[in-house]
């Protein structure tokens, strides 16, 4: 019986692939068969995952980039083809906020850092159509694949502070879908977009947000926790399933879906 849940023979692209989500999207690649492409900006880090896969006997390239930086991705792009030859997929993992980009309670709501929003909402709405449109051309040229946005739990509801991230994250899911029905009105069913929506998961740029060094919850934290009838935080590698999935053939009448990884976050009222 062929597995369509296989990513053997092709070659993904995962952007933020220095990153803690960046690191379990690659693994998970990589464990279902697939070649990765390491895109990050951290060149010690990308070359050290490169080397593990490597090590491990799997088939991975360190390429970097700013994803805002389009002389940047041309040059990772045309470093994949020439070791690869081909895309199929695309992860646009990076993104994420910025302290410039955080709005305390006690700080003054019409004196916001405008400049700071704009900065985390560029990252996170032109980090994710940059790529797309560099990789994604490949992947039209290949004349089939997969691209998988990362959304968020903050792009379908208000989550405090963070107003650029919010409004990063919802402009994905827009494109995502407008996006979607492009490609499928010009290629068919022949390359797909989709995202992910994790919820809330630990990485570097929120642990100090959501957890104390002497260990606990702090008050956001809790009050994510309160709100996921799970009860914890979510583990990078709990997202490597539904990823794998929108990569691969299983998924081959999906299209402009998000998808929501969040241990029921988004589904819960509160009461």
């Amino acid at each position: 019986m062929e597995n369509n849940y296989s990513l053997a023979g092709k070659v993904i692209v995962v952007t933020g692939g220095t990153g803690i989500l960046g690191h379990a999207f690659i693994n998970g690649i990589v464990g279902a068969g697939g070649t990765v492409g390491i895109l990050g900006r951290n060149k010690e880090i990308a070359e050290q995952r490169e080397q593990e896969i490597i090590g491990n006997g799997g088939k991975a390239i360190a390429l970097m980039a700013d994803v805002l930086n389009e002389k940047e991705l041309e040059a990772a792009h045309e470093k994949l083809i020439n070791a690869f030859g081909r895309v199929d997929g695309l992860v646009n993992g990076a993104g994420g906020n910025m302290p410039q980009g955080v709005l305390q309670p006690d700080e003054d709501i019409f004196k916001m850092n405008l400049d700071g929003m704009k900065s985390v909402m560029d990252l996170n709405l032109w980090g994710t159509i940059l790529p797309t449109q560099i990789f994604g051309e490949s992947i039209a040229k290949n004349g089939k694949g997969s691209i998988v946005n990362i959304s968020s739990m903050n792009s379908k509801s208000a989550v405090t502070k963070v107003l650029g991230y919010n409004m990063g994250k919802a402009a994905v899911d827009c494109y995502n879908q407008w996006f979607a029905v492009e490609l499928a009105n010009r290629y068919g069913d022949a390359i797909r977009m989709n995202a992910l929506a994790p919820g809330f998961f630990l990485t570097e740029q929120n642990r100090n947000l959501l957890t104390k060094p002497e260990g606990g919850y702090t008050e956001r934290g809790a009050a994510v926790i309160r709100n996921t009838p799970f009860k914890r935080f979510g583990h990078p590698d709990e997202l490597i399933g539904a990823l794998v999935w929108l990569l691969s053939d299983a998924s081959a009448f999906v299209t402009g879906s998000m998808i929501c990884v969040d241990g029921g976050f988004s589904i819960f009222s509160g009461v």
